[in-house]
């Protein structure tokens, strides 16, 4: 069974056809999804899509919208939620987007801030990270956060893919994959451990090679997993296997 690992199904985007968008994902063989907050406004709306049996939700507080957190009220409500939804199976999506230079030194405080919650209720983390892949591996070797976590979204070489490994976290492969000019990216998926990455969306954004413009959602997946598998060697089953093993493992999904 195929599971996206990450795709924002609370999103406008899927308002006018929410339930359709499920039911291609599941003729494509999409079981489950794990759906990420990103603003304290949109919290309500995650909590009522994991009241699905086929959605597991995280909370957090995105870094590419600073302008709509305030640090230290949000970080409060973040901690209450939490404890108010035990169903919640990770503290996400949080991170460091070093495209908004002007909120740089606030984001690190957001994420630091972020960490510690995750750390204190032993937590995984789902982490957004645009060009920061050193910093941030630095920082996660300092707190050693004891349920690892997600590196969503990840563009990085083979070293620093592995060294977030080395700390208990997994590497989200998705749409990027896809494009023939993402060669360093797809080295690094080649030398992956078969326990070191899971798939994911990002649905609605995040779009495949060929789909550019278009809205993405879950079903785009499988493809995702045939590109995988083919620049591993391996089959699409196993890949499948692999990330489905590897994401329930890291946010505690019963099979």
């Amino acid at each position: 069974m195929l599971i996206d690992a990450h795709c924002h199904l609370d999103f406008a985007a899927f308002d006018a056809d929410r339930q359709a968008m499920f039911e291609r994902a599941h003729a494509a063989g999409v079981g489950h999804f794990v759906v990420p907050g990103t603003t304290r406004d949109s919290w309500p709306r995650v909590v009522a899509l994991g009241g699905r049996d086929d959605v597991s939700i995280a909370l957090g507080l995105h870094p590419a919208f600073m302008d709509r957190h305030a640090e230290e009220n949000d970080l409060e409500a973040l901690a209450q939620a939490l404890d108010a939804h035990p169903e919640v199976v990770a503290l996400g999506e949080c991170g460091i987007d070093t495209r908004f230079k002007d909120t740089l030194d606030a984001q690190w405080r957001l994420l630091d801030g972020q960490l510690k919650l995750a750390k204190a209720r032993r937590l995984p983390v789902i982490l957004h990270c645009v060009h920061a892949n050193d910093k941030l591996g630095k920082r996660l070797r300092q707190l050693e956060l004891p349920a690892g976590g997600l590196i969503h979204a990840f563009a990085g070489s083979a070293d620093q893919a592995q060294r977030f490994i080395d700390l208990g976290f997994v590497v989200g492969l998705g749409g990027a994959t896809t494009y023939p000019r993402a060669q360093r990216l797809q080295r690094a998926v080649a030398a992956l451990p078969d326990d070191g990455y899971v798939l994911e969306t990002d649905s609605p954004d995040m779009p495949l090679c060929g789909f550019q413009g278009q809205r993405n959602e879950p079903a785009r997946i499988a493809r995702v997993a045939e590109q995988v598998a083919k620049v591993r060697g391996q089959s699409v089953a196993e890949v499948t296997a692999h990330s489905a093993t590897n994401t329930r493992r890291l946010f505690g999904i019963a099979a």
